[in-house]
């Protein structure tokens, strides 16, 4: 069975970059996964992308060589189990609050007796480049376990949720962790105590030998959280990076090269 790269990289307490995929497009995920990302996460909770378009994209992903994550709707046995069972490498578990919400998601990611998953799905063996016996016996050892802490609450129960055998990463989400912590009138956080939360989070997840990881939003930013320590970390998405090139090659053309400025050229 072929070895999950990623798991390996942050057991050993090393970097791994990735991107998130929300547009659903197939052969641009089959160019992504050629650039050079250690992952690429299909996004299906924030996104229009449904299961078999995902499944198409995994497999891209993986014959590529590059591993490939989904992030799913929700924290639900049946969600899990099917991104599974079409091919992902692993899962990227949204809005963890708590130690029990933290045993469900791990339990339904592995097999018995560890966890819970039932046995099927014909993809996985493709993507790991092995038999389905071999799979089924050794896919615990290499799916990659991802919750995220992207919550006020998960943050107070921190030392709970992220000491629950089998997690590989924890995962914050900036945004909806900032936007649990808004004040009763709606103003948002200050930046110490958004500051205070993160050091939380990598302090917890080193106590307990979890990689921590972070979305940032460029490579600049990414490379600071690395040496802070933090491990996963996803760079914007393949839609940001489509954007900011455009808008890139538009700011280099000059001024009058903007949407409804053109008839005069």
């Amino acid at each position: 069975m072929r070895p999950n790269p990623v798991k390996r990289a942050l057991k050993a307490g090393q970097p791994s970059v990735g991107t998130w995929l929300s547009l659903g497009n197939i052969p641009a995920a089959r160019f992504m996964a050629r650039s050079g990302f250690h992952w690429l996460t299909v996004d299906i909770e924030h996104s229009m992308v449904g299961i078999e378009t995902a499944a198409w994209m995994w497999g891209c992903i993986a014959d590529a060589g590059c591993t490939a994550l989904a992030r799913v709707p929700a924290n639900r046995h049946d969600h899990i189990k099917r991104v599974l069972d079409n091919g992902a490498h692993g899962v990227v578990v949204p809005m963890v609050n708590s130690r029990a919400e933290a045993e469900a998601a791990v339990a339904a990611m592995l097999y018995p007796p560890v966890g819970n998953r039932s046995v099927g799905g014909s993809l996985p063996p493709l993507h790991f480049g092995t038999t389905a016996p071999d799979y089924f016996a050794h896919a615990n050892e290499e799916l990659l376990v991802v919750l995220q802490c992207e919550h006020i609450a998960a943050v107070e129960n921190a030392d709970a949720i992220f000491s629950v055998p089998g997690i590989d990463a924890i995962f914050v989400g900036p945004n909806d962790l900032a936007a649990s912590m808004r004040s009763k009138d709606g103003k948002p956080p200050s930046g110490e105590a958004t500051t205070e939360a993160m050091k939380h989070i990598l302090a917890t997840c080193k106590k307990h030998g979890v990689a921590p990881g972070l979305h940032c939003m460029n490579a600049e930013e990414a490379k600071v959280r690395m040496e802070e320590g933090w491990q996963f970390i996803a760079i914007g998405s393949e839609l940001r990076m489509m954007l900011d090139g455009a808008s890139a090659v538009l700011k280099q053309l000059g001024a009058g090269w903007q949407k409804g400025e053109m008839a005069k050229y």
